[in-house]
């Protein structure tokens, strides 16, 4: 009977949206899709888990590190083109931040130091992925940003959990407030990754680090990393669900659905619209037959059947 405590070799894994190598005392996981800057999808989720649980339990790997394919981004967040499913079925997207979480526990619960090799843009949710990882290394010409303020989502995911524990509480207003972009740079100084390194010299930095991390004592190591991990452990756990249920709830709200279906048309949010329909009516009374809490986008009334106009 096959130790179901042990590692598999990683070509026998059939993913299909992240690559997953094993090389000596290291395991690396790739978000592999370039085509769409790496950005996350549930499949891809489910593979994320699975490779981290691998990583987890294989004794002869001592550090992960977390990388996106090519040279453009490490991770762009959520693909909202699969995004837009949920504003029709809004309880998909419960599912889908359920996979999220699971992916994000046994990442940060991986019980091995875990390294953020940022090869390109780091959005959204990718960079609540590179906050799951225990240290983070820059190329210099990569840029982090949050996006949730612009792009019709709270970015309570890891984001406004984790930033004020890196950054600090000013900081981290400044960054899911404004949504600007961050460069390497800046991302340095503020503390949102350890090292910057000229793009050539990307994967040195990270195998010289990952090596030092290796030429540590391993019990230690996973049991500093549990301590060090108190603080974020504590702001997820007492937030993401909450966080899963509201987002759930809003996936088809108006602010939501103006955000997704602008960035589809390639155009900003109508931001002034949105502030104007906040003070409108929310629904509707008919004039035939009295019934109320109609949505104001219907035209027939639901009860008698006559126009609403």
């Amino acid at each position: 009977m096959t130790n179901p405590y042990l590692g598999r070799p990683a070509s026998s894994f059939d993913f299909q949206h992240i690559r997953y190598e094993k090389s000596g005392y290291r395991a690396t996981v790739t978000f592999n899709r370039p085509e769409a800057l790496n950005a996350i999808i549930y499949p891809l989720l489910l593979e994320l888990r699975e490779a981290f649980l691998d990583a987890s339990f294989d004794d002869a790997v001592a550090v992960l590190v977390l990388t996106g394919a090519g040279d453009r981004a490490f991770c762009a967040g959520a693909d909202l083109g699969e995004q837009k499913q949920f504003i029709d079925r809004p309880q998909d997207y419960w599912k889908w931040m359920g996979a999220f979480i699971e992916a994000h526990d046994r990442l940060r619960n991986l019980g091995k130091p875990t390294i953020a090799r940022l090869n390109g843009i780091v959005v959204g949710g990718g960079n609540e992925f590179n906050m799951s990882c225990d240290l983070a290394i820059a190329a210099d010409d990569i840029y982090i940003r949050q996006v949730g303020a612009s792009h019709g989502s709270v970015a309570a995911a890891g984001a406004t959990q984790w930033l004020p524990i890196i950054v600090g509480d000013r900081r981290a207003r400044e960054i899911l407030f404004l949504n600007e972009e961050i460069p390497a740079a800046k991302a340095l100084e503020w503390g949102l990754v350890n090292q910057v390194t000229p793009r050539h010299q990307l994967d040195a930095a990270v195998e010289a680090m990952a090596e030092k991390l290796y030429r540590k004592l391993p019990e230690v190591t996973r049991y500093t990393k549990q301590h060090i991990n108190f603080w974020r452990d504590f702001s997820w756990g007492v937030t993401i669900g909450h966080a899963r249920d509201w987002l759930s709830i809003h996936a088809n709200a108006y602010e939501t659905t103006e955000a997704v279906r602008a960035f589809g048309a390639k155009r900003k949010p109508d931001y002034d619209s949105v502030r104007t329909a906040q003070g409108e009516p929310r629904s509707q009374t008919c004039p035939h037959c009295g019934a109320r809490g109609l949505s104001t986008s219907h035209k027939f009334c639901g009860e008698c059947g006559k126009s609403l106009t």
